[in-house]
């Protein structure tokens, strides 16, 4: 494959990936703001997205080697079982729009942290400044909404969501560090995170789909555990090979964005223009910080 082409399926699958990536935040808000329990989203998302991918898992095994106990509980619950869990959990008490911009909007911010904090590597100055936009623009986020006062549960929501963006930045490192490739990475934290989470899920009582009808389960099935849980991983994978890794991670600014704009126009919601500034510098944070315009990426 030329450059040209090369890149122009890098940035296509990237723009896909951060496009479902909104359409989760955005169909999850939906969901259980609706008929649905967090609980019900979560076992469709797992379940589904266990069965579609029950070849690769046969082929390629979900067994980890020679991996430490941590590396090997970050691989195996975090990136689909956990953390989705406690973002999905996060969004019953605020909104899209709130996720976009303190969930996937902080990744780059907590994955530094966490890089320096366990492997010693240390960020750029223009990386640094990306950092500290992405920290005032979520800090601004929360503001404004505590400043309002018209919702006084969404603290609960966005504490939830810079939980599991911190958890899925520490996730990241050892993923890294671990060496796997992308889609045994993703059958791993499948099949280790069904077998945790869904007998969870059941314990709590949450989960009796007695709300909803077969049609609305058909639908989130196939945008949570298809779209999201299969898909959007293999398009983020290929833009990565396509791109590199920095320039992918660049295209993460256009969640906290699109989540912002679907949650304005299909599910009603208001922001504040305190919001929209937050959310406009944690979007730019995210530029700077994936060291994209850096000479040595």
């Amino acid at each position: 494959m030329n450059a040209v082409k090369a890149r122009t399926l890098g940035v296509s699958t990237a723009l896909a990936a951060v496009t479902i990536w909104a359409v989760f935040l955005v169909n999850t808000r939906f969901a259980i703001s609706s008929n649905f329990s967090v609980e019900e989203v979560m076992t469709l998302r797992l379940v589904t997205a266990s069965i579609v991918t029950l070849p690769f898992m046969i082929k390629l095994g979900v067994i980890l080697r020679g991996q430490s106990f941590v590396s090997t509980v970050m691989i195996a619950l975090m990136p689909s079982a956990v953390a989705p869990y406690i973002i999905s959990s996060g969004l019953f008490y605020a909104s899209a729009s709130d996720s976009g911009a303190l969930a996937p909007g902080t990744l780059p911010f907590w994955a530094a942290l966490f890089s320096f904090l366990l492997i010693g590597e240390k960020p750029s100055k223009l990386r640094l400044v990306g950092l500290l936009a992405i920290f005032i623009g979520a800090i601004s986020v929360g503001l404004t909404q505590m400043l309002d006062g018209s919702y006084s549960e969404t603290w609960k929501g966005h504490l939830l969501f810079l939980l599991g963006a911190c958890l899925w930045a520490i996730y990241t490192i050892y993923f890294k560090q671990a060496g796997l490739r992308p889609v045994q990475g993703l059958v791993v934290g499948l099949f280790w995170g069904t077998l945790f989470l869904v007998p969870v899920l059941f314990m709590t009582g949450e989960v009796s789909f007695s709300n909803v009808s077969i049609q609305e389960i058909v639908w989130v099935c196939l945008l949570q555990g298809v779209l999201i849980g299969v898909l959007a991983m293999i398009l983020y994978s290929i833009a990565i090979r396509c791109l590199g890794a920095a320039q992918t991670a660049a295209f993460g600014a256009l969640t906290p964005i699109l989540a912002l704009f679907g949650g304005v126009v299909f599910l009603n919601e208001t922001i504040t223009t305190g919001g929209v500034m937050g959310i406009f510098l944690v979007a730019v944070g995210v530029i700077l910080a994936s060291g994209s315009f850096e000479k040595n990426t």
